[in-house]
């Protein structure tokens, strides 16, 4: 059995979900009906269009815009 060294990382963060890419395919934004992004780091779907974006919760797209962060264009 193993120990962990003092360099080893706190499981502190929640294991990342991933999106099944056939839903991303036909999820649109609420507000403009245009295609979203995934953002795999942030847990969101980006609306350029709104400069919204929407968060994913336990795998599940949250897809209301009051639920929603706004975003500044890049």
């Amino acid at each position: 059995m193993t120990e962990p060294t003092a360099n080893a990382a706190p499981e502190t963060a929640a294991p990342k979900t991933r999106i099944d890419p056939r839903l991303l395919e036909i999820l649109v934004c609420p507000l403009t009906k245009t295609t979203l992004e995934y953002d795999a780091q942030a847990q969101e779907l980006i609306s350029r269009a709104a400069k919204l974006a929407y968060p994913i919760r336990d795998g599940i797209p949250i897809m209301l815009p009051e639920e929603a962060r706004s975003i500044e264009p890049e």
